[in-house]
């Protein structure tokens, strides 16, 4: 478990957290320090950064535990057949020398990256490359890269990312508890959570897994962005609908769940096509997958927002798959 003192928490926050909210200030946070000892195979990165402003409102949490679980410390072997031939059981088989998939001209201006809701379900976070903490799915190369409008990239930004295990479930006991449902794996774990600061070329790699569905939105990934401490944007990720598909599908630790209720045009929050993550299947059988993130110059410049600001239909989400 983590220790409780560990900065980027926000309990109090997030228990009041209610779906349709825009935007609204919530303070600065602390800096990040050390790693924990929660288990997993990241590697730290540098000084991670504070909180300003960040979303609020939105996405209700889950409910009701995820059918086909799988244990935690599956390892990561990649090519257990089905799926495509894709690697399985975690972040184990990920390497280090894939291509750098930011080599494309990003011209003379960068569109900015808008708001989406905060959702309830950020809690405390740990800096880290591995988020995994050895949980089973699709290994994924998530690679992001910090730039202003200018297109110049952006050192020491912090970027902090959160989203579920592939049953649907988000970790943590200072997490709502729709959004863990109160299962007691979930509340003693912070799978898939992280932050960690940019290189100079503004790039920051997790290592994760594909994360799983829960009823009334499609699958994707929380993100904040904080320059000098302060909060720059908070928004989401999601992936191809072509890719989700093919996963669950066929995919070992995915097809027992049945396909997402959701797509990525029916979600509430989705902001549209640019924010769908680029994605590129590895020699391995691994995920690239990437995505430019584009910051204001100051806080002083207007925060654009998606529209992508209220929950689900119906003003929360239902269970994870098997829920």
């Amino acid at each position: 478990m983590n220790d409780p003192s560990h900065p980027f928490t926000r309990r109090t926050l997030l228990q009041g957290l209610g779906a349709g909210l825009a935007l609204a200030p919530l303070g600065a946070l602390p800096a990040c320090g050390d790693a924990d000892s929660t288990p997993g195979t990241g590697g730290a990165g540098g000084a991670g950064g504070g909180a300003g402003e960040a979303g609020t409102g939105g996405e209700a949490g889950v409910g009701g535990q995820a059918g086909a679980d799988s244990e935690a410390g599956a390892g990561g072997q990649a090519g257990a057949g089905g799926g495509g031939d894709w690697a399985s059981g975690g972040t184990g088989s990920l390497s280090e020398d894939y291509r750098d998939p930011f080599t494309d001209d990003q011209g003379a201006a960068c569109a900015l990256t808008c708001a989406m809701t905060l959702g309830p379900c950020y809690a405390q976070t740990i800096e880290r490359k591995d988020i995994s903490e050895g949980y089973p799915g699709l290994p994924v190369r998530l690679a992001l890269r910090v730039v202003d409008e200018a297109c110049s990239p952006i050192e020491g930004a912090t970027v902090d990312i959160w989203h579920t295990r592939n049953t649907g479930l988000y970790s943590g006991d200072d997490s709502v508890d729709m959004c863990t449902s109160g299962d007691e794996d979930a509340l003693s774990h912070r799978y898939f959570r992280g932050v960690q600061p940019t290189d100079a070329q503004g790039r920051v790699d997790f290592d994760t897994c594909y994360p799983g569905w829960y009823s009334g939105r499609a699958i994707h990934i929380h993100f904040t962005v904080r320059v000098g401490g302060e909060e720059y944007v908070t928004s989401q990720l999601f992936f191809p609908e072509a890719l989700t598909a093919e996963l669950f599908a066929g995919h070992p630790d995915y097809a027992a769940l049945g396909q997402p209720d959701t797509t990525n045009a029916s979600d509430s929050i989705y902001g549209g096509e640019e924010y769908v993550l680029s994605t590129e299947k590895q020699a391995d059988g691994s995920l690239l997958a990437w995505k430019t993130l584009v910051v204001r110059s100051s806080l002083a410049d207007e925060l654009c927002s998606t529209g992508g600001m209220g929950g689900p239909p119906g003003g929360g989400m239902g269970p994870p798959p098997g829920g």
